[in-house]
C-alpha cells in the first residue's frame, strides 16, 4: 500500500474520522465501491456497485456477499476480471480492484472492492434493465434522499404530521419546500381536507390580501360579487404560505390574528369568518434577520416556527445527486420519446461536482434539457447545459481591497452569512477574511 507522506498523516490526527470517511463514502457513491467485513459480509453497497452488476443493496447488504465478490486474507491489489450473474439473470463481465483491510491489531478485517467496466465494454454508468425503486429509506412522501440529513428532516415531518403545531420551512429555492408541505399535510389528520397554496411574493399587497381574506361585493373597483378567501377554502385543512418573509407588515397582523383568534374579516366586510386551518410557511431567508432589518414582526416569527424544518441545499447532501438524476430519468424514459440507460463517466463526473443553485428544480431541468437535445441511449456532456460546458472561475468577492462604508460591509458581511446558511468559514473565505477577522467584524456591527 501507497505510504501516507507527512502532510497527510499530521492533518489525520486533526480529524474526526468516522465522519471523514462517511463523507468519502458519499463522495464515491456513483463508483462501484463495496465493502465486505472479516466473514465476508456485505456492509456497503455503492450506487455505482448496484447500477453495475443489477444487484440492489438493500438486498445484499447485511448478507454473505457472492462468491465473486469475496476478498480474501492475502489477496493482492491488483486488477481481477470476474464473472457476475446479475438479478435480471444473464452474466456480466466486470474489472475488480481489491484492498484487504486489517485492525489495529493486525488481524483481517474484511476490504473494500472496487468494481469497473471490464476492457472493451462501455465505461458508463448505467440504469440496470430492471431498477429497483428506491427503498423505503430513500423515498418518503415523495421526497427522495439517502442523505442522514435529510433522514433527520423525515422523522421530524412525521412527528410533527401528529400534532397541529405551526410549521416553518426553511430552504433555498428549488430545495423541495412545497412537497414538505404536503407530506406534512398527507401525513395529518387533515389528510382528506383542502391542501392549498400561495407564493406571497408572486402578488401585489392588496391582491394578496384579497387572495387569502376574500373579500365581499363592492369592497373595491371590480369586485362584483364575494370572494371566498384561500382561508376559508382551505377551512379544516392546511395553508401552505411559500416565502411568507415577502408578507407585507400590514398582512403579517392579519395573519398573527388568524394564527391567534381563529378567525379574520374579509377585505371590506364587517364580521368575522371563524376558520379552523393549519399553516405551514416556507422561506429561503432567515426570520430573525428580518425581525431585525424591521421587516418582519417578532410576534409572528415565533407563531410561525413552531416547528423549524431546515431543508439541505443539495450541495450539501452529494449522496443524492446520482439517485435524483436517475430518478428523473426513468421518468422521462417513461414517456418513450428518449431512452437512457447510461450516463457517460465525464458527464456524471461533470453532474456531481456542479454546485446547484437551483438545487433539485434545477437538476431535474438539466435532466429534461439532456432529453430534448440529445438522441441516443447514452447521456454526454454535450447535452448538457452550456454553464456546464464553460470554465468557471469565480473570483471570491474579496473586500480587503475595496474599501466599504461600515453600513456596506455590514450588509456584506450579512450576507455572506445567509448565502452560506451561517456557514462562518465559508462566508469569511467568500468575503477574502480570516475567521478571526470575521467574528470580530460581526461583533463591532452585532450581525
Amino acid at each position: 500500500m501507497k505510504q501516507i507522506n507527512k502532510p497527510l498523516s499530521d492533518w489525520l490526527t486533526h480529524q474526526p474520522l468516522q465522519p471523514l470517511f462517511l463523507k468519502l463514502l458519499a463522495l464515491c457513491d456513483g463508483t462501484g465501491l463495496y465493502i465486505v467485513d472479516r466473514d465476508q459480509q456485505v456492509i456497503h453497497w455503492s450506487l455505482g456497485a448496484e447500477q453495475l452488476t443489477g444487484l440492489a443493496a438493500d438486498d445484499i447488504t447485511g448478507k454473505t456477499c457472492l462468491p465473486e465478490y469475496a476478498i480474501a486474507e492475502g489477496s493482492e491489489h491488483k486488477k481481477q476480471l470476474i464473472k457476475s450473474s446479475q438479478a435480471a439473470g444473464h452474466e456480466i463481465e466486470l474489472e475488480r480492484i481489491i484492498q484487504v483491510l486489517y485492525d489495529q491489531d493486525g488481524a483481517f478485517a474484511g476490504g473494500l472492492g472496487l468494481l469497473l467496466p471490464a476492457s472493451g465494454q462501455a465505461a458508463s454508468t448505467a440504469l440496470p434493465k430492471e431498477s429497483p425503486p428506491p427503498d423505503r429509506r430513500q423515498s418518503f412522501q415523495g421526497l427522495l434522499s439517502r442523505s442522514p440529513a435529510m433522514q433527520a428532516v423525515f422523522q421530524i415531518i412525521r412527528n410533527a404530521a401528529e400534532t397541529e403545531a405551526t410549521v416553518l420551512v426553511r430552504g433555498e429555492s428549488g430545495s423541495g419546500k412545497e412537497l414538505v408541505a404536503k407530506a406534512i399535510h398527507d401525513l395529518s389528520a387533515r389528510r382528506n381536507a383542502p391542501f392549498l397554496a400561495i407564493n406571497c411574493a408572486a402578488l401585489s399587497s392588496s391582491l394578496l390580501d384579497s387572495e387569502l381574506f376574500g373579500h365581499v361585493r363592492g369592497a373595491f373597483t371590480g369586485a362584483v360579487k364575494d370572494h371566498s378567501g384561500l382561508f376559508q377554502r382551505a377551512h379544516g385543512g392546511t395553508l401552505f404560505l411559500d416565502e411568507v418573509a415577502e408578507l407585507p407588515l400590514e398582512l403579517q397582523a392579519k395573519l398573527l390574528r388568524v394564527i391567534q383568534e381563529r378567525n379574520f374579516i374579509p377585505v371590506g366586510g364587517d364580521r368575522s369568518i371563524d376558520v379552523d386551518v393549519r399553516i405551514v410557511a416556507a422561506t429561503h431567508r432567515s426570520l430573525r434577520e428580518e425581525v431585525k432589518m424591521g421587516r418582519f414582526r417578532e410576534d409572528l416569527m415565533y407563531r410561525l416556527r413552531v416547528v423549524p424544518i431546515f431543508i439541505p441545499p443539495l450541495r450539501e447532501r452529494r449522496e443524492d445527486i446520482s439517485l435524483l438524476i436517475w430518478h428523473f430519468i426513468q421518468q422521462h424514459n417513461a414517456d418513450n420519446f428518449r431512452q437512457i440507460e447510461k450516463i457517460d463517466p465525464q458527464a456524471m463526473r461533470t453532474l456531481l461536482d456542479y454546485a446547484w443553485p437551483g438545487n433539485i428544480r434545477e437538476l431535474h431541468n438539466v435532466v429534461e434539457y439532456a432529453f430534448a437535445v440529445g438522441r441516443g441511449t447514452t447521456l454526454r456532456c454535450s447535452e448538457l447545459p452550456p454553464e456546464f460546458r464553460e470554465q468557471r472561475n469565480i473570483e471570491p468577492q474579496s473586500m480587503q481591497n475595496t474599501p466599504l462604508s461600515a453600513d456596506e460591509e455590514s450588509a456584506a458581511i450579512r450576507q455572506a452569512l445567509e448565502q452560506s446558511n451561517g456557514k462562518v468559514t465559508q462566508a469569511a473565505r467568500t468575503l477574502g477574511m480570516s475567521r478571526a477577522t470575521f467574528w470580530r467584524k460581526r461583533k463591532i456591527y452585532g450581525v
